[in-house]
């Protein structure tokens, strides 16, 4: 999944299994793909896909129970797998690659105020000579994001939500990184909420040079903000293409699925679809293709495990249903 553009992350085979009591769990389990720079990108998928385990394993932020981690990950055409860890903390993460967590407003620490928080990595990474130049930074950072500068001095325990959530996102952008990583940036927010902070990303986004990859399981969200759509299933990306290809005629059976279950304003009750059964458990995924029990368009050959098909281009589909493509 390689295009001749301007890339600012590539991801190749990569690979993340956890050891666990159980036996093995295969989260991430040989994922490739190419974002654009100044592109943004969504991950979309049921939970326990793999989704938060991607953007772990592009960040590097591995628990100590890791069995298996490799591939290729290229930011700007460097292999940052290649770093060692302290390479890797100094000039990656936060430099140039940031994250948003999920659960990010209980991120923050109660008892630190809102500036201490922002501007930490300012200090940590030597960015700011001083608290005047940090609090400099820190204004301009909250303008982009939409927080008053009055906020500087309070404590979380004195925002909202939605507050909460674009301080988080501030802490991201406040070394000026490549690309942000958000996973469920809005999975706890209400509705008006939601939205309000992605009509803050979709401005960032037009007035940064900067790339997002937007991990949820909430394709409505996403739709406006999104250049590229990746669809991930049991721990593979089965459908990778660009945001108007995947919401206008997703190919895979899982992602027609998938954008059959989105309610719409002018779709009635009775016209949603669902998804029968459950995914597979990543401990033991089955032989062939992963989404075989629950696909209405199965045939013999999903037995075995499909390549990765291009039925159009900067389409691809890991789907037999594709082959002579």
């Amino acid at each position: 999944m390689n295009w001749e553009k301007d890339m600012i992350l590539e991801v190749k085979d990569l690979f993340l299994y956890y050891k666990t009591g159980e036996g093995i769990v295969q989260a991430v389990d040989g994922v490739s793909f190419s974002l654009e720079k100044g592109k943004s990108m969504v991950i979309v998928g049921e939970s326990g896909c793999g989704k938060t385990s991607l953007g772990s394993a592009i960040l590097r932020l591995l628990p100590k129970n890791v069995e298996l981690y490799k591939g290729v990950c290229r930011l700007k055409g460097e292999n940052i797998m290649g770093y060692n860890d302290e390479k890797f903390r100094r000039e990656v993460r936060w430099i140039r690659a940031a994250l948003v967590p999920q659960g990010a407003m209980n991120a923050l620490n109660p008892v630190v105020s809102i500036f201490d928080q922002v501007a930490e990595p300012l200090f940590v990474h030597e960015l700011a000579e001083d608290r005047q130049e940090a609090r400099e930074k820190v204004e301009e950072t909250f303008d982009l994001v939409g927080i008053p500068a009055d906020f500087l001095s309070r404590y979380p325990f004195e925002l909202s939500g939605g507050m909460k959530q674009r301080v988080a996102l501030a802490m991201s952008l406040i070394t000026d990184p490549d690309i942000i990583i958000m996973d469920e940036p809005t999975s706890a927010l209400d509705m008006l909420t939601q939205a309000n902070i992605m009509n803050v990303l979709t401005e960032i986004k037009n007035r940064i040079d900067i790339s997002f990859i937007l991990i949820t399981h909430d394709v409505s969200t996403s739709s406006e903000i999104a250049d590229m759509a990746a669809v991930m299933y049991a721990g593979q990306i089965v459908e990778f293409t660009d945001s108007q290809n995947f919401f206008d005629t997703p190919r895979h059976p899982y992602s027609k699925s998938l954008m059959e279950s989105v309610p719409t304003l002018k779709a009635d009750d009775d016209s949603l679809g669902y998804i029968p059964g459950q995914p597979p458990s990543l401990l033991n995924p089955p032989a062939g293709c992963r989404f075989l029990e629950r696909c209405p368009r199965s045939f013999a050959a999903c037995s075995e495990e499909p390549f990765v098909f291009k039925p159009e281009k900067n389409h691809f589909v890991r789907c037999w249903l594709y082959e002579e493509c």
